[in-house]
This record gives C-alpha cells, sequence and structure tokens, in this order.
C-alpha cells in the first residue's frame, strides 16, 4: 500500500536535538513542511555520510521552511553519544527522532519485517501533513541531499501553483507543464 497522498499517523517520541532531549509529535510537524529522513541505526556506515550531506544542507532547508527528523529505531540517548563521538554526526542541528518502539517507522511503512531496523526510507511531508514524496533505497544506496531539495523545491512549487507541474530533472526557474488535452501526445 502507497502511503502517498495520506496523513502521518499520530506519533509520541524522545528525540536529541541542540544538545537538548526534546518529545515530538505529529502536532509538531503540521504547519510546516517536514522531511522524515529514516535510516538502519546509529554507528554504522552509509548512515552517517547520508545524515551528514543532510547537515551539510539543512540551512538550504531552512530558508524554504522545511524542518528536518531522522528517525532510527535507536533511543534519543544512543542519538545523543552518536553525536557527541562522530565528527559527522556533530554537526547535526536537526531532530534526530528516537523510535526503538517502531511506532513511527511502522506509520510510514519503512519496518524491515523481523529486523527492527528502518529501511533507508525520505518522506516529504506537505504543511497539512499530507505526504508528497517517497524515496525508499536498499541497504548499500546512499541518498542525496540536493536531490531532495529538488524534490522539496517541485513539492513546494507545485503546492503553489495549482493547474502546473514539474517535469522529469525539473529544477528551480525551469519551465513546467500546465496539463490540457492539447498535450496529450506531443510531449
Amino acid at each position: 500500500m502507497s502511503v502517498i497522498n495520506t496523513v502521518i499517523k499520530p506519533f509520541q517520541a524522545s528525540a536529541f536535538k541542540d544538545g537538548k532531549f526534546i518529545e515530538v509529535s505529529e502536532k509538531d510537524v503540521l504547519g510546516k513542511w517536514a522531511v522524515f529522513f529514516f535510516y538502519p541505526a546509529d554507528f554504522t556506515f552509509v548512515c552517517p555520510t547520508e545524515l551528514g550531506d543532510v547537515a551539510d544542507h539543512y540551512d538550504q532547508f531552512q530558508k524554504l521552511g522545511v524542518e528536518i527528523y531522522s528517525v532510527s529505531t535507536d533511543t534519543h540517548f544512543v542519538h545523543k553519544a552518536w553525536h557527541d563521538s562522530s565528527e559527522t554526526i556533530g554537526k547535526i542541528k536537526y531532530t534526530m527522532i528516537g523510535d526503538p518502539s517502531g511506532v513511527i517507522t511502522n506509520n510510514f511503512e519503512v519496518m524491515r519485517p523481523g529486523v527492527g531496523l528502518a529501511d533507508r526510507g525520505t518522506f516529504i511531508v506537505d504543511p497539512d501533513g499530507v505526504i508528497q514524496a517517497v524515496e525508499i533505497t536498499a541497504e548499500g544506496i546512499g541518498r542525496n541531499a540536493e536531490d531532495l531539495l529538488r524534490k522539496v523545491k517541485a513539492a513546494q512549487y507545485v503546492r503553489n501553483h495549482p493547474g502546473e507541474v514539474c517535469p522529469a530533472k525539473w529544477n528551480e526557474g525551469d519551465a513546467t507543464l500546465a496539463p490540457s488535452l492539447d498535450l496529450v501526445g506531443k510531449i
């Protein structure tokens, strides 16, 4: 079952952000753009490269009004320990959610059955809490924050310009399409 165009489900979780433990729920997400960035586990190999890449682009996401929530089935305590011990993870300013119960990971349908770890899943959520984009990759395939930024910009553009869509490889400032009968078979 696809979670595209569904509203995120309720959750309550402990997280690590800005040197503090905080509580986060779906209510904190509503009213702004959000990216949920699921990864298998702290203290691993591909995961820190991805989280560091997102950290390097966090200011750009913030300028777009987007909050980042990284999520793994580790606890918020493990997130803090990883943050304190890794130069790459130490630069993270966004919220690192602990999901040891697997509620959030299951809500987004990225829990590996029988393993207790999340797949590499990325979800773009609009201010209404509706999932607009999903990317799921296999264990060894890392994601790219620049492409994620491009997808967020496309999702925001489509939301702000009803009747227009963004074609393949669209980047901010590129031409869009206005679907119509006249375009059928001409693209």
